[in-house]
Formats: C-alpha cells, structure tokens, sequence
C-alpha cells in the first residue's frame, strides 16, 4: 500500500483503538501498534510519538494497568491490559461511535444522487 493511502486517526480515536486492541489480552506498545496497522490493512499506523503518551495517559486514568515482563523477543516490555474502569469505557466510545458512524452513514446516503 502506498504511503498516501494512510489515513491519520481522526481526533478522539486513539484511546478506543488502544482500548479495544487490549480487549482480547494485555500487550506491549509496540504489538498494539502492529495490530492496529494489521487489523487496518496499514490504513491507521500509530505513531511512537503517539501511542506511548497515550498509554500513560489511559494508564493515569485507571483504565488500564501495566506489568513489565519478557515479550516474545526475551526483552523486558510492559504490557498494558484493561481494568474494569478500561471495558466501561471501552464499550461506551463503542456505542458513541457507532451512533456516529450511523449517523454520518445517513448524510452521506442521503447526499446520493445529488449533483453539484
């Protein structure tokens, strides 16, 4: 895929890309980033300068929790998981997303057809 074909998150999507990413098991930083750019078909890449500041910010705010320990390549990572407070929060952006991806769904069938 060319490097054009990239979309930057729009804002606010981070933190439920992150959330959602750790829904299934906790993971370090750099296998969340990789699972986003995967799971997109590379169409949503986190950027380093992104992802680890909004980890401590998720991590600040309770809704997710951290142990160091060996990842796959025997290096010490910290791995990030969802606590209670995480899913909460995980499954209300889900729902406000939806509603919004409904939403937008509806404006743009509705603008079908019309010509400029």
């Amino acid at each position: 895929m060319m490097a054009d074909d990239r979309m930057a998150l729009p804002q606010g999507t981070l933190d439920l890309l992150i959330l959602r990413t750790l829904a299934l098991e906790a993971q370090h930083g750099w296998a969340i980033s990789e699972r986003v750019q995967q799971i997109s078909n590379a169409v949503l890449q986190i950027p380093q300068g992104s992802l680890y500041p909004a980890l401590h910010r998720l991590e600040d705010r309770g809704l997710l929790a951290a142990d160091w320990k060996a990842s796959e390549t025997g290096r010490d990572a910290k791995f990030y998981r969802l606590t209670r407070k995480g899913r909460a929060q995980l499954d209300a952006e889900t729902a406000s997303w939806r509603r919004l991806a409904e939403a937008v769904g509806l404006i743009l069938k509705m603008s079908e057809g019309v010509s400029e």
